[in-house]
């Protein structure tokens, strides 16, 4: 996919307000930078100390998701001082939480007619070319994305959005090799999230990953047990993890949505945008336990993958008083896929390959 001029944000009526849970004492995308970092130095520690098990389809370059080892909650939470662990940080003058609150209008959603829109984006996702990667070259995604959630003052609470910005990541195939640029979540310039260790969720690990929806689901509900808030919630958000920000090799993505089919309480929205103002048709499914739906979402006429939200929807079962400030509505996080390529170097760009 190729990158193209993108609307502005503030041309956009259906997302004046966006918004994440409750994070504190980091800026939002320092928070997240810090999830990254972090998150590689387990998955180290992990090679080196655990003994051989399942697959864990899992990517430190991914944005936030539901699959937080126990160790990991540990020592995030000695890093934030108590901060949620979301990937929604607390504001303290980072500048990145501008913009307006984005908002929706709530999409009907409807279970009629989902797997059939499923088939036909597993058709359309096994036509396309998946180019092959050799082992020096590099994943680049390239997106706009942003994050919504309440920000703590002074003991007071206030719904702050991120304003939508860039976000470039290059992987190597093996996932030693990365580098992130992301205003608020990087130094300027960039970061290194390089480590001396394979990365699972990396390219040479999904190529392993069963072609089989069935066996492929099977794997996910194995590897995400105990994990979010039910098992095919789980099962769902790990799936959207590697139709997001990877670059899934040829058969796999039409795997994936064969087998999100598969999962009880996935549902059709008929209209939904990007963070870039694209209109598509969702794959969803709501997490009854915080209330918020997560949408995966496409061309209508390609069905091409275009990116992903949130939406609270309902208010949660188990809200915190700060959760109480995000309203049904609200747009939690945005995504837009704008650029996904295969380069021969890190921090080098499609156009400067050409």
């Amino acid at each position: 996919m190729n990158a193209s001029p993108l609307p502005h944000p503030a041309e956009w009526q259906e997302t004046e307000g966006l918004q994440p849970p409750a994070e504190r004492d980091l800026p939002a995308g320092r928070h997240q930078f810090h999830k990254e970092r972090l998150m590689a130095q387990i998955h180290d520690e992990h090679r080196t100390t655990a003994p051989a098990g399942p697959h864990k389809p899992r990517n430190r370059f991914l944005r936030p998701a539901i699959v937080w080892p126990v160790a990991a909650c540990a020592l995030v939470g000695a890093i934030v001082a108590g901060g949620v662990l979301t990937g929604r940080g607390a504001d303290t003058g980072s500048g990145v939480a501008t913009g307006p609150v984005l908002t929706t209008d709530i999409g009907t959603a409807s279970a009629r007619g989902t797997t059939t829109l499923l088939d036909r984006i597993s058709l359309a996702a096994g036509q396309a070319p998946t180019p092959q990667v050799r082992d020096d070259q590099y994943i680049y995604i390239e997106s706009t994305t942003a994050d919504t959630y309440v920000r703590t003052v002074d003991d007071k609470h206030s719904v702050v959005s991120e304003k939508p910005h860039r976000r470039q990541v290059w992987e190597s195939p093996d996932g030693r090799k990365g580098w992130l640029i992301e205003p608020g979540n990087s130094p300027d310039g960039g970061e290194t999230l390089n480590s001396p260790y394979a990365a699972a969720g990396a390219y040479n690990d999904l190529v392993t990953l069963p072609t089989d929806p069935d066996a492929l689901l099977k794997r996910f509900y194995e590897e995400s047990k105990g994990q979010g808030n039910s098992p095919d919630q789980a099962a769902f958000e790990m799936i959207g993890d590697l139709i997001g920000e990877s670059y899934p090799p040829a058969g796999l993505e039409a795997a994936l949505y064969k087998a999100a089919a598969k999962i009880p309480g996935v549902v059709t929205v008929d209209d939904a945008v990007d963070a870039v103002g694209r209109h598509g048709v969702a794959v969803a499914r709501l997490d009854e336990v915080s209330g918020e739906r997560t949408e995966w979402i496409f061309d209508k006429k390609t069905y091409t993958f275009l990116g992903e939200r949130r939406v609270q929807v309902q208010r949660g079962e188990n809200s915190n008083p700060e959760d109480l400030l995000i309203k049904p509505g609200t747009i939690t996080f945005t995504s837009a896929i704008t650029t996904r390529a295969i380069v021969d170097n890190a921090k080098e760009t499609p156009s400067q390959a050409s």
